[in-house]
C-alpha cells in the first residue's frame, strides 16, 4: 500500500498501515478500506476524446488551469520574466485581465482557496502567491500576500474540504493545510504497470485526483483513499492535433520535450466529465472527455 506519513510538529511519523486515516482527515470518509483493496492494480485504461476546440495564446507557456466558481477560466504561466495569472476568454483566447509576476519568479501551478482567492505555486522559490479577484465580471488579479515552502513547487489543487495537494515533480504529493500552508501529510503514489513520477500539474474533481505527467501524453486518475493510480488517460491524440496545429500555424515549438501538454480543468458539476486541456505554448485550448480505450 502507498507510504503516507503524517507531521506532527517537527517529527515525522510513518503510518503506512493507517491510510485510511488520512481520508477521514482530508474528506471526512468513513476509512473502510482494507489493505488488500489498497494494493495498486492494472489501471483502467482511457483515452482523451476531444469535444470542443478553442484558440489559446501560442506564448503562454502554461503551468496551471482553473475554473473559478464563476466557470471563469484562470492560467499560471511560467517561464522567468514572462510568468503571469491571467483570465481567460475561452471563445476567443483573449486575455481578459492578468498580473505578472516578479522577473525572477517561475508561475507555476494555480488553485482557488475556499475564500475565492488563487494560490499560484512558484518553481524553485519557494513561495505560494496569493491573488485576490475582487469584484466584477473581469476581475484584475491583486497580490495580497504569500505562503513560504521547502522544495519545488510543480502543480497544485484544492479538496473539498479546503486542504491543498501539491506536486514536487517527483511520486509524492503534499497535503498543506489552508490557514498557513504547512505539511500535514504527504503520500507516496504507487502505480501497478509504470512509473508514477513526474506529477505535474493536478485537478481535484470530487472524486478523482487528475495529474499530467511532465513531458508525457499520460493524465494519471488517482485514488487519495489508497494513493495508487487507478486509470490512465492516454492523451496523445490531443498532443498530435496540438502538434498539428503549431505546424498550421507556422510556429516554431518542441513539443516532444518542453511544450508539452500541461494544464487540465474540470468543468464542475454541470459538465462532471468534461475537462479543459492544453500545453505549454499551445495555439489550441481543448474541452476533452474519457472515454475506455
Amino acid at each position: 500500500m502507498a507510504r503516507v506519513v503524517f507531521l506532527v510538529g517537527s517529527v515525522i511519523v510513518s503510518i503506512g498501515a493507517l491510510l485510511a486515516a488520512l481520508w477521514l482527515v482530508f474528506s471526512g470518509g468513513d476509512g473502510g478500506r482494507s489493505d488488500a483493496a489498497c494494493e495498486p492494480e492494472q489501471p483502467e485504461r482511457l483515452v482523451a476524446e476531444v469535444l470542443e476546440v478553442h484558440p489559446h495564446d501560442p506564448d503562454a507557456f502554461t503551468q496551471g488551469l482553473l475554473l473559478d466558481d464563476s466557470g471563469r477560466l484562470w492560467e499560471s504561466t511560467g517561464l522567468r520574466g514572462e510568468s503571469e495569472v491571467r483570465l481567460l476568454d475561452v471563445d476567443s483566447g483573449d486575455v481578459l485581465s492578468s498580473a505578472a509576476l516578479s522577473p525572477d519568479l517561475f508561475g507555476e501551478g494555480l488553485t482557488m482557496a475556499d475564500d475565492g482567492s488563487l494560490v499560484q505555486l512558484t518553481w524553485t522559490s519557494g513561495l505560494a502567491l496569493k491573488w485576490s479577484l475582487g469584484s466584477g465580471e473581469t476581475p484584475v488579479p491583486e497580490r495580497t500576500g504569500e505562503f513560504d515552502y521547502d522544495g519545488e513547487g510543480w502543480g497544485i489543487t484544492t479538496l473539498d474540504d479546503g486542504f491543498y495537494t501539491m506536486s514536487d515533480g517527483s511520486n509524492r504529493l503534499q497535503f498543506r493545510t489552508p490557514d498557513d500552508f504547512s505539511v500535514a501529510a504527504m503520500m507516496e503514489i504507487e502505480r501497478a504497470d509504470g512509473a508514477a513520477d513526474q506529477l505535474n500539474e493536478l485537478e481535484w474533481d470530487g472524486s478523482t485526483l487528475w495529474a499530467n505527467r511532465y513531458q508525457s501524453d499520460e493524465i494519471l486518475g488517482i485514488d487519495l483513499d489508497c494513493g495508487v493510480v487507478e486509470s490512465v488517460v492516454d492523451a496523445s491524440s490531443v498532443t498530435a492535433a496540438a502538434t498539428e496545429a503549431i505546424e498550421s500555424a507556422g510556429l516554431q515549438r518542441d513539443v516532444q520535450t518542453r511544450d508539452v501538454l500541461n494544464g487540465i480543468a474540470w468543468l464542475g458539476p454541470e459538465h462532471p466529465d468534461s475537462y479543459y486541456v492544453t500545453g505549454k505554448r499551445w495555439p489550441t485550448l481543448y474541452e476533452i472527455t474519457f472515454a475506455p480505450a
